[in-house]
This record gives structure tokens, C-alpha cells and sequence, in this order.
């Protein structure tokens, strides 16, 4: 039997006209390893904001129920041109209870379990989902549920990442993040040395009373500094970072440099040969990644997503990765949120202005049924 809710699409047309828009939709019966979830909840993480709003004019946009029309600047709508006149659904992950399911065995088992899932329309109040991409959640609530995926695997993945390229210390950029306090306590539980960068001091204090040993604020004047002495005692040149925009990386690589050349026992004019890695997972700053190589010529910048990383390292290392988040998923992997908003407040001017300016510790929470 068909079931019929509200679901949330994303519209951006050749002319930079984005709207974003909640239509009833039919939902067909899920078919083989698929089950139907009805959604209670589902965060708004970065990775989202990316087709909901992106670099729009968000201000300026018209708002009205269950609906808004905004204008993408010409540069940015030049970059999305392969979307245009794609009507797409939005939410990368979220939790709920499973009320259908295919013919499969391990989709029939499901069937009355609360469970994450990552389905990629989560902002709805239903959702047809792969049985091997959900995380049956036991007694965990479905807002405790909710973020299980995109930020504790990432987390997780950036440890297996660093594991795997032999090292044992990590720098993150931005340390505060909701990211960053699971990589915390995932570093502090392994043994991994991790270099936290921040931006205000009650960051430093937050990360501190986790138990983080090395809080580098970005905003004291001795900043570069602290971030040397912070590479030095942690031998931390493998880092990540969701910034992208600016001057951070570099920033990053120079004191990494610092710290190699005076590790140096022999001077060379190409600068240290010890291999500098970081990796851009995010755009909170959208303007160009600036670099001023003078930091030798071993250094290496590359991307990272999550989804190509664990087709990377394959399903027994995926189901060990979410057995430990579904073990800790009230400690470790815990999430935080500031608000909680309906479809219908998720598309107000008031929550978009919030939600869009991806501030650290504010994350919004949507609730398809409240």
C-alpha cells in the first residue's frame, strides 16, 4: 500500500532562481533489500547546506509556507551548472522507525526497529532506505540517533585513514566542531596524538575538559607559536580540514615546516624532506584555497569524502566503524543541538539566516512530524 507525506526538494534553474520547496509525495512500497522509514529526525550538517542554500541570497529571498525563492550569486550558480533544472531531495541522514520492507531477509528483520539511515532525502517525513546502510538503534532514541553517520564516520575515518598511512598524530582546523569533539574523545581512546585548532577561548576550555591535550587558539597573537610547539610535541603532520577557503592550510603546512626544518641535522635549499599531508573535507569558506609554497617540497593536499573513502576500505572495516558508533552512541559519538525546527520552520527566514551561518555548537535539528 502506497504511503503519502511531506518531502523537501531543491531547485536551482539556469537563471540562479534556487527554490526550495515541501511537496506531498507517494512513497512506492520498498521493493528486495529497501525499507520504508518514518523519519523523526534529521540534523542539518554542512554536507546538506551545500544544495539547500549554498552561496545564495538568503536575506534577500522570499519566504512564504513551506517554501523560499532566493537568487545564486552568477559565480556560484556558474559552478552548479550540472544541477540546473534538477528538482533534488535534500537531508543526508537521519533516524526512524521501519514500518515496510522488501522481500529480503535482512530488510524483513527491520521491520518496527528504529534505526539511522542515510537515504539522502531525509528531510521528509518518509524514506525509502537501503537495509545495509541502517543502524538498528536499539533503545536509542531517534534524536540520539539521528547524527550517527556523517559525523562519527567521518571522525572514525580520518583515525583508519591516519592508521593507515602509518601515522599517529592528526592535526583538525577546526577543533570545536561537533566533528571535532568525537575526534577528541576517538583520539584520546586510541592512543593518536591530535593538534586541535580553534577560534575563541571557551573553544579552548570546551575541548580541554574533554581531556584534549593540545588547544591552539587561532585568535591569540601568539597563535603560530602555540601551533609549532603543538606540531613539535605531537609529531602531527597529517591533518584535516573543513575550512577550505583562506589561508588555514597554509597556515597549517608553514608551522609543520617550522617544525620539520628544525629537526633538520643537514641544511637544504629545497627545505625539509619529511611529508606534509592535509586533506580539505568541507567548505565553510567558499573563496579560494590561497597557498604560498615555502614549505619544502614535501607537502600533499588532497580531498576527502567520506562515502568514496569507506567504498575504499570495505564493508568489514564500514561494520566495525558503526558497531563502535552504535556502542558509544551517547558518549563518544554524541551530537548537540540548538534548536529543533519542523520541515515547515526549517524553510523559515529566521532558522535558514541561523542554520546557514554554520556556527560551532548550533546545530538545527528537524523533527518531520512535531
Amino acid at each position: 500500500m502506497a504511503t503519502t507525506g511531506k518531502q523537501l526538494f531543491t531547485t536551482l534553474e539556469a537563471d540562479g532562481t534556487l527554490t526550495i520547496k515541501l511537496e506531498d509525495v507517494t512513497f512506492a512500497d520498498p521493493s528486495g533489500n529497501q525499507v520504508l522509514v518514518r523519519m523523526e529526525a534529521a540534523p542539518i550538517n554542512p554536507s546538506d547546506l551545500a544544495i539547500l542554500v549554498s552561496g545564495a541570497d538568503m536575506e534577500n529571498a522570499e519566504y512564504s509556507h513551506g517554501k523560499f525563492v532566493a537568487k545564486m550569486p552568477a559565480p556560484v550558480n556558474a559552478g552548479s551548472k550540472a544541477r540546473h533544472g534538477l528538482k533534488l531531495p535534500a537531508g543526508n541522514e537521519g533516524a526512524g522507525t521501519v514500518i515496510a520492507a522488501g522481500d529480503s531477509g535482512a530488510a524483513k528483520a527491520l521491520v518496527g526497529q528504529r534505526v539511522s539511515c542515510v537515504p539522502g532525502n531525509a528531510y521528509s517525513q518518509y524514506c525509502i532506505a537501503d537495509a545495509a546502510m541502517c543502524l538498528p538503534l536499539g533503545e536509542h532514541s531517534a534524536e540520539e540517533g539521528a547524527s550517527a553517520f556523517v559525523n562519527p564516520m567521518t571522525a572514525l575515518g580520518f583515525v583508519e585513514n591516519a592508521k593507515a598511512d602509518g601515522q599517529d598524530a592528526i592535526l583538525h582546523t577546526v577543533g570545536a566542531s561537533n566533528l571535532g569533539q568525537m575526534l577528541t574523545r576517538i583520539c584520546k581512546e586510541d592512543g593518536i596524538g591530535l593538534v586541535n585548532i580553534v577560534r575563541k577561548s571557551d573553544q579552548v576550555d570546551l575541548l580541554n575538559n574533554l581531556g584534549a591535550e593540545h588547544v591552539v587558539n587561532s585568535s591569540d597573537e601568539d597563535f603560530m607559536k602555540q601551533l609549532i610547539a603543538a606540531i613539535h610535541a605531537t609529531g602531527a603532520f597529517y591533518g584535516f580540514d573543513p575550512v577550505g577557503g583562506g589561508k588555514l592550510v597554509d597556515t597549517a603546512f608553514k608551522a609543520m615546516e617550522r617544525v620539520a626544518t628544525e629537526q633538520m641535522t643537514e641544511y637544504s635549499r629545497y627545505g625539509s624532506n619529511q611529508m606534509k599531508r592535509m586533506f580539505i573535507y568541507g567548505r565553510l569558506d567558499t573563496s579560494p584555497t590561497i597557498l604560498t609554497p615555502s614549505y619544502g617540497f614535501g607537502w600533499t593536499l588532497s580531498g576527502w569524502l567520506l562515502f568514496p573513502f569507506l567504498q575504499s576500505v570495505g564493508r568489514e572495516t564500514m561494520g566495525r566503524m558503526r558497531q563502535r558508533v552504535r556502542d558509544n552512541l551517547t558518549t563518544t559519538f554524541a551530537s548537540q543541538y540548538k534548536s529543533r525546527v519542523t520541515l515547515e520552520e526549517m524553510l523559515t527566514k529566521d532558522a535558514v539566516l541561523d542554520y546557514r551561518a554554520m556556527r560551532t555548537g548550533e546545530k538545527y535539528l528537524v523533527t518531520p512530524w512535531s
